[in-house]
Order: C-alpha cells, then sequence, then structure tokens
C-alpha cells in the first residue's frame, strides 16, 4: 500500500527545531545503523592488534563509524526523497515531510563527511588513501536501487570498507584474514539488510524500488539461511586460523543460535517480524565482538 507525501508547507523553524530536524535526518535516535557498523570494525581491530589495539585507534574508528553512518543517512534521505513519503515505514522523515530541504540534506552529509576525514588524519597515510573509497560507497549506494536489485551487496562494501581500513591503521596492510573478514561483513550485510528490505517489498513494488528481497522473491528464507552458513563459516575459519579458543566459540555458538532464531522470526513474511530480525543483528555482532574480547582477554 502505497502513501501520499505530506505535501502542506512546514513552517519557519527556530535553531533548536532545525538541529532536532537534523538529529532525525541522521537517525541519531536509531542507532542501530551504526552498531552494525560498529562490530565488523572492532573485529577487524581486535584480530589485527592480537587483542590488543591501540585505544586511540578504537576511539578514532568509533568516532568514524558513526560519523560517517550519520553522513549516508543524510545522502540516503536525499536520494530517496521522492519515494520516502510513499512508503508507511518512511513518510515521517525529514525530507518527505519537508522538514529538511534536498539542500540541507546534502549540506549534512558533506559537513559529516569533511569531519569525519578530519577524524582520520591521525592514521597512516594508506588508511587516509582509504578513505575516500568508503565515502565514494556511502554516497553510490542510496542510488543503486534504482539500477539493480542487489543495492544490499553495494552497502555490504560501505559497511565493510572499515575492515580493510582498520587492519592498515594497526599493521600496515591488509593480510588474507582481513580480506576474509571484509567479505565476511559484506554477506552479513547482504543478509541483514535482505531482512529489512522485506519489511517494505510491498510499498518498493508498487513504486519501483529495487532490492534482493525482492530478487530472491519465495527463496528468501532459503537463500538468507545459505547466506548465514557461509557466513557463520568464513567467521570460524578467520577465527581458527587466528589461534582463537574457547570464548570466541561460544559467541560463535551464540551467533548460531541467533541466526536460527533470525529465520524462525522470517518464517511468515510478517514485516514487523523481519523487522526484529534485522534488529536481532546487533545482538549477534554484540556476540561474536564479546567472545574475542575474552578469548583475547583470557587467552
Amino acid at each position: 500500500m502505497t502513501l501520499a507525501a505530506n505535501t502542506q508547507p512546514p513552517r519557519p523553524l527556530d535553531w533548536r527545531e532545525r538541529l532536532r530536524a537534523y538529529a532525525l535526518l541522521v537517525r541519531f535516535h536509531r542507532p542501530i545503523g551504526s552498531l552494525l557498523l560498529l562490530w565488523p570494525a572492532l573485529w577487524a581491530l581486535w584480530l589485527a592488534g592480537d587483542g590488543q589495539p591501540p585505544w586511540h585507534l578504537v576511539l578514532i574508528f568509533i568516532a568514524g563509524v558513526f560519523l560517517m553512518r550519520s553522513a549516508g543517512c543524510a545522502i540516503n534521505d536525499y536520494a530517496d526523497r521522492d519515494w520516502d513519503g510513499q512508503v508507511r515505514r518512511t513518510r515521517e522523515r525529514p525530507l518527505a515531510t519537508g522538514l529538511v530541504s534536498p539542500r540541507e540534506a546534502l549540506g549534512v552529509f558533506l559537513v559529516l563527511s569533511l569531519v569525519a576525514f578530519l577524524v582520520a588524519l591521525p592514521l597512516n597515510w594508506l588508511t587516509i588513501a582509504l578513505s575516500p573509497v568508503a565515502l565514494g560507497l556511502a554516497a553510490l549506494y542510496p542510488f543503486t536501487k534504482r539500477f539493480t536489485h542487489w543495492p544490499q551487496v553495494f552497502l555490504g562494501a560501505a559497511f565493510g570498507w572499515a575492515v580493510p581500513m582498520a587492519y592498515t591503521a594497526v599493521l600496515g596492510t591488509i593480510p588474507l584474514q582481513g580480506w576474509l573478514l571484509f567479505l565476511a561483513t559484506l554477506i552479513w550485510a547482504l543478509i541483514y539488510d535482505t531482512q529489512y528490505a522485506m519489511v517494505d517489498r510491498e510499498d518498493d513494488l508498487a513504486i519501483g524500488i529495487k532490492s534482493t528481497a525482492i530478487r530472491f522473491g519465495r527463496h528468501d528464507r532459503l537463500i538468507i539461511g545459505l547466506l548465514q552458513l557461509v557466513f557463520l563459516a568464513l567467521l570460524a575459519l578467520i577465527g581458527l586460523t587466528a589461534g582463537r579458543g574457547g570464548w570466541f566459540l561460544l559467541g560463535l555458538a551464540v551467533a548460531v543460535g541467533l541466526t536460527v532464531y533470525q529465520q524462525v522470526l522470517i518464517r511468515d513474511r510478517e514485516p514487523a517480524a523481519c523487522f526484529r530480525a534485522f534488529l536481532n543483528n546487533n545482538t549477534l555482532g554484540l556476540a561474536l565482538f564479546l567472545g574475542l574480547w575474552l578469548d583475547y582477554a583470557w587467552s
């Protein structure tokens, strides 16, 4: 079911209301996207740093994650400004309601991207050289849903690019382990963003937005399940080749249980349950990080 956008002209906002509108634009009230971006960055820092990554690097990556996710939300809403008002879940976003103008959204994206680049300046030259790729992927992703049914792959690349950057920040190079973790992160994003797209599938079909949820069709649960197996197998391979032990395996076991729970949630393809499956990935990412952290701490 599509819905008409709110076309009532907005009244002028004072500076407090404008800041609140910008906070809504970058999803300050919904940190789930930042957390899903953060966990792979922390996995990579702990693996590359052999359990003891420099704390200034950890703080830089945490700040960079939240800045780039916020910038990504701004450019996403700019790209979707003509569609969000027609989808029940997104019709109250600031651009759809007129609280924020397209020009303001672009400005927010550029300012946050610049601040994220400045935050990265203390890193080594190779990590800084990789940062424009992160910006390019973040800017490209929102527009891919117009042309391909695989925008979730582009999102996975954007969310996963923190992994090679973390390896270069710690080691000055990207070993095979880093690329395998990047691939695992890309697949994980493909899983949870397909669950997310299942929430809006009917609206997306009506207005012409493409997604893997639409491409997979009635095979969506099966394909998500196969992707979950590949994701978990890659993590097991990475952890075992890195010499991880019992705590890591416990975290991995919790992740296995959570993927089964997600399959239960999406079994009827009910939008609210699919959204809960998407949100559950935050717990999965946390469980894997805690397993990794405890394994290094106690080994």
